[in-house]
């Protein structure tokens, strides 16, 4: 079974909101092994409404549309759909009843124009929005003598999230005897390119499960994706594949996170092994701990952060030796050790991390140039240091700085 996802809503296009349903739905479906095909967006305009309904209902088995369940006169996607059905429009009492009771929770008066919510193709499965006025609902039937199922749901992702989880995805379960599983692997040290290149033997005779690499700023993920009957058999096809892809990158460059996030994996580690650990930072101005202090419970083990972004404060704070920093430069190998021990005596931790490097895009020099950054962690009377080379803009380069920093964590504490 394969669907489409149809967004409704002008403001989709006009860019005002970024369009997190057809994301979740997507989500949603795989789990269920219902693959979408396609996702499409169209404007409030009844027309090209009409036309995206006719679109994906000739390539897809289920449509799921959010958005155009409102009272105004161009909110029609209940209307379309009951004419694609060839179905009239029914009045449907509990939805009435169902819209007042939400308009006197707020003290309003009920406009008439929101009668239009009350009326539904005859036929259809009509789904309670315990968040909203605009119910849902659900539409099967034959044309040309193939099955299809027509989902209307609000578009708002507070009322559309729990009508998905509640209501279409145990809808949807009775057509789909499987499940669809998958684990993240994160490739560290080696480029999209480089990586992708030393595993296309797997990828061009991937079938059960998938392998499918996509890049972040400093790491590649792999997703390892299996269809079966249960997750357990999802896990049988995957692990062999897990191991031969880690065993290809080296278990120093791959390792599988849940999440998908380089932080997630360094903080269960911080957590595991209750090391405590304060971060000084200069070019990531907090990222680095801000991305690690996202993990629940990580106040545990995270003492300190700071942000020594001048000489001064590096010396101030972290007594940053004057010297150092006269002879190598706040951007050096020298510095981003006195930053990480710093830090580590500072908070009274036993593990301590640095970043120091130029951002861009002003600042750089022949010999340091844009890019240039110097990571280092204190850990156990030992330092590692690593020297990046990165590209790209400002905000590239100190994403790319934290996620390598974070990485650093894991590889020492795994050492």
């Amino acid at each position: 079974m394969n669907a489409e996802i149809l967004c409704v809503g002008t403001e989709l296009l006009h860019g005002d909101i970024v369009n997190t349903n057809a994301q979740y739905i997507s989500k949603k479906l795989a789990e269920i092994a219902i693959d979408v095909h396609y996702q499409s967006v169209v404007g409030d305009n009844p027309a090209r409404i009409k036309q995206c309904f006719a679109t994906a209902f000739s390539r897809a088995d289920v449509v799921v549309c959010t958005g155009g369940l409102g009272p105004t006169q161009d909110d029609i996607t209940k209307d379309v759909l009951a004419e694609y059905f060839n179905v009239k429009m029914v009045y449907d009492e509990e939805s009435y009843h169902h819209v007042r009771e939400m308009y006197s929770r707020f003290r309003k008066d009920f406009p008439q124009n929101n009668m239009r919510q009350t009326y539904f193709p005859e036929g259809a499965v009509i789904l309670n929005n315990p968040n909203g006025t605009a119910n849902a609902c659900i539409m099967k039937g034959e044309t040309e003598g193939k099955m299809k199922i027509g989902i209307l749901l609000p578009g708002p992702p507070k009322e559309m999230e729990p009508l998905v989880d509640n209501e279409v995805i145990p809808y949807l379960k009775q057509f789909s005897n499987q499940v669809v599983y998958g684990e993240k692997l994160i490739v560290m040290n080696i480029g999209e390119s480089a990586a992708e290149e030393m595993i296309l033997d797997l990828i061009e005779k991937q079938s059960n499960p998938t392998i499918a690499p996509y890049a972040g700023a400093g790491r590649v993920i792999f997703r390892i994706t299996a269809k079966a009957e249960s997750k357990e058999k999802c896990l049988e096809l995957i692990e062999p594949v897990k191991e031969e892809l880690i065993r290809r990158f080296g278990s120093e460059n791959a390792y599988v996170a849940e999440t998908g996030k380089v932080e997630d994996k360094a903080a269960e580690l911080l957590l595991e092994k209750n090391i405590t650990v304060a971060i000084a930072e200069s070019l990531t101005g907090g990222l680095v701990s801000s991305k690690l202090i996202s993990y629940p419970g990580i106040s545990k083990v995270f003492m300190e952060g700071f942000v020594t972004y001048s000489n001064e404060s590096k010396i101030n704070t972290l007594n940053v030796k004057k010297e150092t920093l006269e002879k190598y430069g706040a951007v050096s190998e020298e510095t981003a050790k006195e930053m990480a021990y710093g830090a580590a005596q500072a908070a009274g931790t036993e593990l301590g991390v640095s970043t120091t490097g130029v951002a861009g895009p002003d600042g750089g020099s022949k010999e340091k140039p844009v890019g240039l950054v110097y990571i280092c962690v204190y850990y156990n009377g030992e330092y590692s240091v690593k020297e990046i080379r990165a590209t790209g803009s400002r905000e590239i380069i100190r994403e790319r700085t934290a996620t390598t920093a974070l990485d650093l964590i894991r590889s020492c504490i795994e050492k």
